[in-house]
C-alpha cells in the first residue's frame, strides 16, 4: 500500500492543481499536489516537504478533508487530502516536480482528467461551493 498525502491548495477561490510528469504512473492526468509519505513522517510534513519539492511553496496545513484507498490494476494507494494555506512568505508556484500546474476555478475542474482515485472528491469539490471560500 503506498500512502500519499495531497493538498487543497485554495487561494482567491482558486485551487491549485498538478499534472503528472511524462514516464510516471498516470502521466499526463492532473492531480491535487503531494506525494508519497516517507517512513515516520506524518502526513501533514509529507505534505510540507512535498509541495515545497514539487512546487516551491511553503504551505499551512490545516483540517483533513477527506481520505480514500484505491485499487489500481498494479499498486494500491491510501491519499490523505488535507486543506491547505500558502503562507504570506510563500513564493509563487513553480512546476519543478510536476510537468505543470494551474488554479482552476470550481466550474473548471470538470476540463482536467483526473486519475481514477481522485474522481470521487473532485466530484465533492464540484458539489461544495462553500469551500471554495473557506481559504482565500
Amino acid at each position: 500500500m503506498i500512502e500519499v498525502a495531497a493538498g487543497l491548495v485554495f487561494d482567491n477561490g482558486k485551487l491549485l492543481i498538478t499534472q503528472r510528469p511524462q514516464g510516471t504512473h498516470l502521466s499526463g492526468l492532473w492531480e491535487f499536489p503531494g506525494g508519497k509519505r516517507e517512513a515516520a513522517e506524518s502526513f501533514q510534513a509529507c505534505l510540507v516537504r512535498e509541495l515545497l519539492e514539487e512546487l516551491g511553496i511553503r504551505v499551512q496545513v490545516g483540517a483533513l478533508f477527506h481520505r480514500l484507498t484505491h485499487h489500481y490494476p498494479d499498486k494500491a494507494v491510501y491519499l490523505e487530502f488535507y486543506l491547505c494555506s500558502l503562507l504570506k512568505n510563500s513564493p509563487k508556484p513553480t512546476a519543478i516536480g510536476c510537468a505543470a500546474f494551474s488554479w482552476v476555478e470550481m466550474h473548471q475542474l470538470a476540463h482536467y482528467q483526473f486519475p481514477d482515485a481522485d474522481r470521487q472528491l473532485v466530484s465533492a469539490l464540484t458539489r461544495s461551493s462553500d469551500l471554495w471560500g473557506i481559504i482565500a
